[in-house]
């Protein structure tokens, strides 16, 4: 089983920089490891429906991002540490949200972008960002 741990939440203010960490342990059932997991960052504001923020490909080749965010957040992950990380710059206070990590088990040609193609989930860290 696979476990996903957020940190690095907080308050800041508009145009402050934020960086997200994600931590991976244990294993897929299919016994792969975190190396082959595509890994996303999504959020959920108040009062809204979960959103897709990024996500990097198992490969670490592939990036996609949700168009509020291009240009100010950007995804990396260390296969090392078994860990993604999610880079705010610029933020806003509509970035206001629970961020949540997310590992996709399934190799697929490109990052997905959909809740229901994740499936482990982090149990999120509180961003807030005030005007």
């Amino acid at each position: 089983q696979v476990q996903l741990v957020e940190s690095g939440g907080g308050v800041v203010q508009a145009g402050d920089s934020l960086r997200l960490s994600c931590a991976a342990s244990g294993r897929a059932a299919s016994g792969r490891n975190f190396g082959s997991y595509t890994m996303g960052w999504f959020r959920q504001p108040p009062g809204k429906e979960r959103e897709f923020v990024a996500a990097i490909h198992w490969s670490g080749s592939i990036t996609s991002y949700t168009g509020s965010v291009k240009g100010r957040f950007t995804i990396s992950r260390d296969n090392a540490k078994n860990t993604v990380y999610l880079q705010m710059n610029s933020l806003k206070p509509e970035d206001t949200a629970v961020y949540y990590c997310a590992a996709d088990f399934t190799i697929r040609p490109e990052p997905g972008n959909h809740r229901d193609e994740y499936h482990a989930w982090g149990q999120g860290t509180q961003v807030t960002v005030s005007s």
